[in-house]
């Protein structure tokens, strides 16, 4: 079985994402569901696609009563180590929130600067994850995201489990 983990730089970690469970995997993507590693009020868990090509994580949010909150969109940079089977997923930072009413919200950019002057990313990385980010909106702003959401919705529990 596959480890996965969630490499953040603000805060710095590295964490093994020890619960979430793969639902399917192929070269390119892999699907998840979760549940929240510390207590949120706003969600409790989820289920993710991680577009391994194309540097996304796109992630539906429950609250505890299986009520969908917002879609939650990371830009993530992944390395995976074929020997030992483990991914180690990279947020870049810059996350896209789409709520139920459709608004998108592009939020933690100002995040880069303080990853910068601390040396966690360089100007290429900002380049790179702003690049991902501009191909995700994109993706959104000309109607194809549900493409994505299609896929994480087939993997969906009954919320009557």
């Amino acid at each position: 079985m596959a480890e996965i983990f969630r490499k953040r730089l603000i805060p710095e970690e590295c964490v093994p994402l020890l619960k979430d469970r793969i639902l399917s995997r192929s070269e390119n993507t892999m699907i998840t569901c979760w549940d929240t590693l510390n207590p949120k009020t706003a969600f409790s868990k989820g289920i993710s696609l991680y577009v391994i090509d194309k540097g996304w994580k796109i992630s539906k949010f429950f609250d505890s009563c299986n009520n969908f909150v917002y879609w939650y969109c990371d830009i993530i940079h992944t390395d995976y180590d074929k020997e030992k089977d483990s991914y180690i997923f990279t947020d870049l930072l810059a996350d896209v929130i789409i709520e139920p009413s459709g608004l998108v919200k592009v939020v933690d950019l100002n995040e880069f600067e303080a990853a910068y002057k601390k040396g966690l990313i360089s100007i290429d990385g900002i380049l790179n994850a702003l690049s991902k980010l501009h191909a995700l909106l994109d993706i959104i702003y000309t109607g194809r995201f549900s493409q994505y959401t299609t896929l994480i919705e087939q993997f969906e529990q009954p919320s009557d489990e």
